[in-house]
């Protein structure tokens, strides 16, 4: 009675409910006591032992809580509506954040559109136009020779000037290269310093990779920035019959968190890139993979990269049903190589 209810449950229950009174009645003796020097040793040895016991991080950091107890955390918090939901997201995005590479954020080559350094200023601002970006790469004759960046504000003023018929290398601007595992945070923080929103990336043999952006980098924290010019496709639709039908750029990541499964990333970021990679060849229209009880069917093929995928669950899986009438699907079931045809 003593110990557990006055000493431990009445005056923590108390603190509880009225924090800001607990805080201000114990501030002055809880101060005394850290200041107090005998007990400060006896307690910092305490702590030392118990490390050396226990190592945490280092002796002298203590216990430390992981990416993943602090994600539990946030989701409990979430679960019992102490943070909204949309602050839930923003922190897990914050965490995951400091994992993020330039490689899985860039702009594809392939998606890339690029000026000739021999374009005139108008032919290269009727394709700014088209495309409706503000900054373009500019190509020498070499494929990955990115000689700089044409910013459509220049095209613009040199056009009005009567200077249309220009060459565009003369209106170039520096660009960045950044390695493919280039830290996301760092590039960012590099962006904000040295006052670039453009950077090429580079792949360990020199060759071009993509094209990062300053908006890729706040997207992987805030979400999607889509302006009333946008009209990209949804990355994600879900069919009538329940199916999905999913962008081949779609991060591993991202698929994983919606199908509740764990797809591979080890090679690949993309899910178009699993379907590639295990295949072992281009795809055909039709040709699947199935894996954690779904099929991942290509749906639309482009030459050689699979633009759209169909996700439904796998003819191959079995359903169980427990009491309450709902579907038990396992998840992270190793890919089955027969699974490809």
């Amino acid at each position: 009675v003593v110990f557990f209810v006055l000493a431990e449950a009445v005056p923590k229950t108390y603190a509880v409910l009225y924090p800001e009174r607990a805080a201000l009645a114990t501030a002055r003796a809880t101060s005394a006591l850290v200041r107090f020097p005998p007990l400060r040793l006896i307690s910092e040895g305490l702590i030392g032992l118990t490390n050396w016991v226990v190592p945490g991080k280092g002796l002298d950091k203590g216990p430390f809580v992981s990416e993943q107890e602090l994600l539990g955390i946030v989701e409990a918090a979430a679960d019992d509506d102490v943070i909204e939901h949309e602050e839930r997201r923003l922190i897990e995005s914050i965490i995951e954040f400091g994992d993020t590479i330039a490689r899985e954020v860039m702009v594809p080559r392939p998606d890339i559109v690029f000026l000739h350094v021999n374009d005139t200023v108008t032919t290269a601002l009727d394709v700014a136009i088209a495309e409706g970006y503000s900054r373009l790469p500019v190509l020498a004759d070499d494929e990955d020779d990115v000689t700089g960046v044409a910013y459509t504000k220049d095209l613009m003023k040199a056009e009005r000037e009567g200077h249309g018929s220009q060459v565009v290398g003369d209106l170039v601007r520096a660009v960045r290269f950044v390695p493919e595992n280039k830290p996301v945070a760092r590039l960012m923080r590099e962006m904000q310093a040295e006052k670039f929103h453009l950077a090429m990336v580079a792949d360990e043999y020199g060759g071009v990779a993509g094209l990062v952006t300053l908006e890729d980098c706040l997207e992987e924290l805030v979400g999607d920035i889509v302006d009333e010019y946008d009209t990209e496709e949804a990355e994600v639709q879900r069919l009538p019959d329940g199916d999905y039908l999913i962008d081949g750029g779609a991060g591993v990541s991202d698929i994983n968190e919606l199908l509740d499964i764990q797809l591979p990333d080890d090679d690949w970021d993309t899910v178009g890139g699993f379907v590639f990679g295990t295949l072992g060849h281009v795809p055909h229209q039709g040709e699947h993979v199935d894996f954690g009880g779904w099929r991942f069917a290509a749906e639309v093929v482009d030459g050689r990269r699979v633009r759209r995928l169909r996700v439904g669950v796998s003819p191959r899986w079995t359903d169980r049903t427990d009491d309450d009438g709902d579907r038990d699907r396992a998840s992270g079931t190793k890919a089955d190589p027969a699974g490809a045809s």
